[in-house]
Order: C-alpha cells, then structure tokens, then sequence
C-alpha cells in the first residue's frame, strides 16, 4: 500500500482533462484521502497539450509532489497536426512524449492506444525497462464509441485507473449521479464498471495502490480562486465590476455567479480601467466593492488606484499574476508582478497588500482585505498567481463556520454629522488634518444629512476643495502614509500573524518565500531536516506594510537564508533588501521562471547549493549573497 498516489491525467485542451480531474480528486477527498491538484494547461480553446496532477494520501498534503507515480493518457483529440517535423510538434503523442521525464521509477503508464501510436515515440520500450514502469494499452475510444460518445472516454480511464490501483468505484458513481442523469448517467457507468471490470481480470505487474483514509469531519474541496470569492462575499462584498482576463476570471465568474444570491451585483465592462472606476464609484456610494484582473488588465487599473488613495475610497482589488510581460504566457504561474502590485500608480502611494500562501489564507486574508480598506479608507490589493488560484485541495467545512461582516469601516452616521466639524460653507470636513492616531478621517455616504464633501483627485483641503498650500500638502500626505504605521501596529497586535513559520524553531538555517510557493518550502523543510539540516521557512503574506519586525526576526535567527521565489530578476528578496537591508550577505535568492511552480526536490537542491556548494536542478537558478 502506497503512503500517496500522484496521478496525472493528460489529454488536449477541450477533452475534458480538467473536469474528469476534479471528480476523481473529489472521490478521493470523499473517501476519506487528503488531496491536492496540480494544471498544467496551454493558452488554447481546443487542442494542445494539458494535464492535471491529482495527489492524495492519508496525511495532508500542502504541495505537488517530486514527479508522479501514474499517467492516464487520452491523447489529445484536437491535434493540429500529428507530423513529428509540425510547428508544434507530434500534437497526438504529446500526452506520453512529455510526461515521461518526471514519471518516477516503478510508475504505471495507461495509453489510449485508440488515439496514440506507441511507436511514434522514441525509445519508449528503452526507457521502459530502464525506469521499470508498467505499461497498460486499452483502446478507451472505441470503448466509449461503443457504447457512447467518444468524450466518455475519459469515464473509461477513469475505470481502469481504479481498477489498476484497487481503488473501490463506489463515490465515483455518486458523483456521476449527482452530475447526470437518465441515458448519459445510464451510458458513463456501464463504461466506467465495464472498464473497471475488464481491467481487473488482467494481470498486474505493478505494486501501486490507493491509500486508505479518514476524515474527522465533513471536507470540501476548492481552489484559491474559491477561496477569494467566499471570502469576499463573507466580508459583505456586494459589488464587482471587471474584464475576463487569464487567471482572475476565475474569481470574476465565481463572483458573477454567486452575487445576485446574495442581492449583490456583477458587471463586465470594457476594459480594466472601467472595471476599477466602476468599483471605486460603488464604493463611494455605500457599498463594498471590488474589482480585479492579471498583470497586463492590472497595469490599465494603476489611474484608478491612485485615485482611490487620493480621494481615500476604500476599495479591495485583486492581482492574478502571470508570465509576462506583455502577454507574456497567459496560463503558467509567475510572481514577477510583484514590484508592479507594490508600487503601480503616480505619487507616495498609500496601499495594502496581501499574498497568501494557500487556500486557507487566501479566504483569511481577502477578509483582512476589505477589513482593513473600508476600515482605513485605501486601497487593499490580493495578489495571487495561477498556481494557487487553479490549484484544489481538502479543507475542513468547519473552518468556514463563521459571521459575515456588512459592516462599512469608519463611517458616520447623520447623528454622527451633525455634530462633526464642518467648514463655514456647510461641507463635511472628510479629510482632517488631525482625525486621530490611526489616520482616518471617518466618511460621509452620498445622500446623508451634513455629509456633503467634494471627492477630488487633486490634493485638497479637509472639505474636499483643490489647495495647493504648502503647509496643507504636508499635513495631507503625512496623514495618508501615517495608516501604514497604524496597520501594522493592529497586526502585530492581533492574536494571529499573516507570516507563516515552519519548522524548528531554534532550527539553524532559514528558508523564506512569499505566496504560492509556501506549501513547497515547507515540504522541502521536512525533507531538509529529516536529512539531518537543521532549517525553517517563513512565507511572507504583508507584502505593504511590510513586517519589519517579524521578518528581523527571523533573519536574526538564522545563518543564512534562501530566498525562493518564482522571479527571473529577484523582486522579492529585493524587497527584503529595501526595507531591511543589512541582512542582505545572508540572504541567496533561487528563482524560477520557465512557467512551472516549484517542485520540493528543487529547493532541496537549492538549499545544498549554499551549504556544499553543488549544482541546482537546472529549471531553477541560485543567485549567491552580494559579496560571495
């Protein structure tokens, strides 16, 4: 019995890789296993090759694994052109051909011999005996054409998969009855168990099989990008305003679905900059507010966002990064928006940014976002990537059991009004000079009694009137930037901290990273220590204002630090280096840019690279402490 299966499924875009995907993982979760999806998928409607990794143990798992134990390869049925000297390439073998270099020793391999001609690859029987891996031809197109459609058979893969590894249909078919019904639901199970069936007649030369498992209580199984959504709405979010973009739609429609149950409203509009227009004037109207896009829509969003830190509206925006720049590679995970997220925008900016590093904190810390924006009138910014925004995996339905928050910041009431300070001419002082020790001037809502003010996008005076004074100037600026000071002062006060440490603590040697890559370091971590290093990590969530204090420590604590992030030119360990930069011949930075997140092996490696000097995996580079 296998400790964990890593299956992947590959096919071509349109072939149904993805949904096929979340059903088995969601099976597995419901069986009882701990799970955790990896997509790998081009920027293409139909055709190209993807594949989806589903990872599932008895324990839980935080990241994808070191390669994988099982391929199912459909082929892909949207092919442009299967001649090996083709553009790009041999389309139809492309579901085995590039999947071989990370299928483990021992792994089990089953081809749809239907669609693929084992013979078109090269030294596949080499490889083969060479890595051990157990092979099983089934033609799974004629199987579904048989009975069904040929896009079912993806339901027979799906049958022989749990066959091979013993793994008992019975959530399988709930799942299908709660998805179909009548002839199409009557047509996939005879193909899944007549698969199921067939397969487990045949003689098994491997030793894999599925884990058994159990839950303490009732699991749900979702992605990040479901994770901003219900935070959103959770934190009173009524309005969103955006343009489809590659990966934020995924929140966006998410969003769009789910708002009308809430008496909240979605609107697409035509372009980015309209969307965050949009969304600053609901805001300004009374109503919380978002809007969003990836890096190239969230570039047309930077006049905006200087707007709402002029006029001081609270709005929350999110930032789904990708390869760029430009168009850069729309589907594949980078975190080189960074410095764009961080200081996009003319002037001294005043904003909040979070990263979370999993499904957990990105539901937390989109809370926190609106929270903290409607609170302290600014902006506040989730930045996120594909990786963790396509990725799923098992939380407890408990951690969700929690009060929704409608409530609008610093906000007056008209009693309230009546009896603030007001200019001679009757307009509400919305910008004071001297509001408090937080920074906050409490607003007006249009439409109150005594709460009339200007909202100006030039510097103005407490009434919201156009002043180019010195002296106004100063006291304006210095109470806009003075928030920061004050949100940090409530994090650190706060019972919980948005940084996560790993490990021992008293361990040596420090790993740190920001966002998606967290889970990763820590299972790298494990592996480290169990080697007998003696390491920790922290993943970074307040990317502004940046925890200082936090981050001293835990730098202090060790004798050096690598610094992992999916960058080519370093952005976050130069952000580490502006605010803190004496640590700076500690601190080794491995990066990652080819469009693929981490792997736990290639942090490892990276972290040798320090201690004894040896070569990273070649996907990464490791770039040394200044002065090494």
């Amino acid at each position: 019995m296998s400790d964990t299966i890593v299956w992947r499924i590959a096919g071509g875009s349109g072939d149904g890789i993805d949904s096929t995907s979340q059903n088995f993982a969601k099976a597995l979760m419901r069986s009882g296993l701990h799970v955790f999806t990896h997509r790998h998928y081009p920027s293409r409607i139909r055709g190209g090759h993807t594949y989806v990794e589903v990872r599932a143990g008895t324990e839980p798992i935080r990241s994808r694994g070191d390669g994988y134990n099982f391929l199912l390869a459909l082929g892909d049925s949207f092919a442009r052109n299967p001649q090996e000297d083709a553009y790009y390439g041999d389309e139809e073998t492309k579901p085995i051909a590039e999947n071989l270099d990370e299928l483990r020793e021992g792994g089990v391999i089953v081809y749809d011999e239907g669609l693929i001609d084992i013979e078109e690859i090269p030294d596949f029987e080499a490889r083969v005996e060479e890595n051990d891996w157990h092979v099983y031809p089934l033609d799974l197109r004629a199987r579904a054409r048989e009975k069904g459609r040929e896009v079912m058979r993806n339901t027979a893969g799906v049958g022989a998969t749990a066959a091979l590894l013993e793994y008992d249909l019975g959530h399988i078919e709930d799942l299908m009855s709660d998805a179909m019904s009548g002839e199409v639901l009557e047509t996939n199970l005879e193909i899944l168990e007549d698969a199921y069936e067939d397969v487990t007649d045949t003689e098994f030369t491997h030793d894999l099989r599925m884990p058994s498992g159990e839950h303490d209580e009732q699991q749900v199984l979702l992605s990040g990008s479901n994770a901003i959504a219900y935070g959103a709405l959770d934190a009173g979010c009524r309005f969103i305003s955006g343009y489809p973009m590659t990966p934020w739609t995924e929140v966006f429609t998410l969003m769009s679905k789910y708002l009308p149950e809430v008496g909240g409203i979605s609107e697409q509009v035509e372009d980015e900059i309209a969307a965050a227009a949009l969304a600053l004037g609901a805001s300004h109207a009374g109503v919380k507010a978002m809007s969003g896009s990836s890096g190239g829509g969230f570039s047309l969003m930077s006049e905006p966002l200087g707007l709402a830190e002029m006029t001081e509206t609270p709005v929350v925006l999110v930032e789904a990064m990708r390869a760029g720049p430009a168009t850069g590679m729309p589907t594949k995970p980078e975190q080189s928006d960074l410095e764009h997220v961080l200081y996009a925008s003319q002037g001294d900016s005043t904003r909040v940014v979070f990263a979370p590093g999993n499904v957990r904190e990105a539901y937390e810390q989109t809370r926190a976002a609106f929270e903290i924006a409607y609170d302290y009138h600014l902006p506040a910014i989730v930045l996120y990537d594909q990786k963790i925004g396509g990725e799923l995996r098992n939380v407890d339905e408990s951690f969700f059991d929690r009060d929704p928050d409608p409530d609008l910041g610093a906000t007056l009431t008209e009693a309230e009004l009546a009896e603030a300070a007001h200019h001679s001419s009757g307009k509400f002082n919305r910008y004071r000079h001297d509001p408090g020790e937080n920074g906050v001037s409490p607003r007006s809502i249009p439409g109150q009694k005594g709460g009339r003010f200007l909202a100006e996008s030039n510097e103005h005076t407490p009434q919201g009137h156009i002043s180019e004074d010195p002296d106004n100037r100063i006291a304006q600026v210095d109470r806009r930037l003075g928030k920061h000071d004050s949100i940090r002062r409530q994090f650190e006060e706060a019972d919980g901290s948005h940084q996560t440490l790993y490990g021992p603590e008293d361990a040596a040697y420090g790993i740190m990273t920001f966002g998606s890559q967290q889970g990763t370091v820590e299972e790298a971590v494990d592996e480290l220590d169990d080697a007998g290093y003696s390491v920790k990590s922290m993943g970074v969530s307040d990317l502004m204002p940046f925890p200082e204090a936090e981050v001293t420590d835990f730098l202090e604590s060790v004798e050096e630090c690598l610094v992992v992030e999916m960058t080519a030119s370093g952005q976050f360990r130069g952000l580490v280096q502006r605010e803190l930069g004496r640590f700076g011949p500690k601190m080794h930075s491995l990066l990652k840019y080819n469009g693929n997140p981490f792997e736990p092996h290639e942090i490892v490696e990276g972290f040798r690279s320090v201690l004894e000097g040896d070569e990273p995996a070649t996907t990464t580079r490791f770039v040394p402490a200044a002065g090494d």
